[in-house]
């Protein structure tokens, strides 16, 4: 039997490489899926692309707006029935330059995406699953979550806020038979990358690709897939005892 059949999985940034490789698993593992992002061209897309494997509908929303998030869950819950995973994805990187160049507006655009949004969805999602006294939510954090480095200190500071919202949220939900965790990744291939390379390098973004791989002790970015794999874990009964943990996976980064 398919390990998600009869569940529900909930992805926000779901047109974005991550979070459509996360759905297509789930979908060949069963489950229906709800998808939400800001880009409904793209979510139509991905919606076109997956429905060949499984139940997938896509809500358009901003997820710093309550009332969308309101929303987004509704919809869902009202589709579907419930909410038994909640990939909670949605994120952005922002512009690269030191704390000293950076705008207000920068800082304030990146922490109300990647910390607002995240806080915004484990508030309604949480009550979802407290009713059923079952869930998992996974959070995408980053290793700049749990590291520093030069030049991104907007998404620097969202990232340790996810690590924390993570660990309260996990403490909080524990009653419920509810598991938060946060997943940690180096780059990634996807559009965020090519994104910030150009924003470390303007002149050569290649060049800016190739020091970033070769800071990564294995050699490479991680792929969409191995992200997909490192949630199907999590979202699944084989990880039923872990709540409140932080999963790297990040070829190596941490151990240096």
């Amino acid at each position: 039997m398919a390990k998600f059949a009869g569940k529900t999985v909930l992805i926000t940034g779901g047109a974005g490489g991550i979070g459509k490789k996360t759905a297509e698993l789930f979908l060949k593992e069963g489950a229906s899926v709800s998808l939400v992002d800001m880009n409904q061209d793209a979510l139509h897309e991905v919606k076109s692309d997956l429905d060949q494997y499984g139940d997938v509908m896509i809500v358009k929303a901003n997820v710093t707006n309550e009332d969308d998030v309101k929303n987004y869950v509704h919809q869902t819950v009202d589709k579907f029935g419930t909410i038994d995973v909640f990939f909670n994805n949605a994120g952005i990187e922002g512009e690269v330059a030191p704390i000293v160049e950076q705008t207000d507006e920068n800082f304030s655009k990146v922490l109300s995406v990647n910390v607002q949004g995240s806080f915004l969805g484990l508030k309604h999602v949480l009550p979802v699953m407290a009713k059923q006294k079952s869930g998992s939510v996974i959070n995408t954090s980053s290793v700049a979550g749990l590291d520093g480095s030069p030049g991104v200190a907007p998404y620097i500071a969202s990232k340790h806020a996810v690590t924390g919202l993570t660990k309260t949220a996990a403490l909080e939900a524990a009653q419920d038979n509810v598991r938060v965790n946060s997943i940690h990744p180096s780059p990634v291939n996807t559009r965020m990358m090519r994104s910030l390379e150009k924003g470390f390098n303007p002149e050569n973004a290649e060049q800016a690709k190739t020091e970033q791989e070769n800071a990564i002790p294995l050699g490479r970015y991680g792929e969409s897939a191995d992200i997909a794999k490192l949630v199907l874990f999590l979202a699944s009964d084989d990880s039923s005892f872990i709540t409140g943990s932080q999963y790297r996976i990040d070829g190596g980064m941490g151990a240096q």
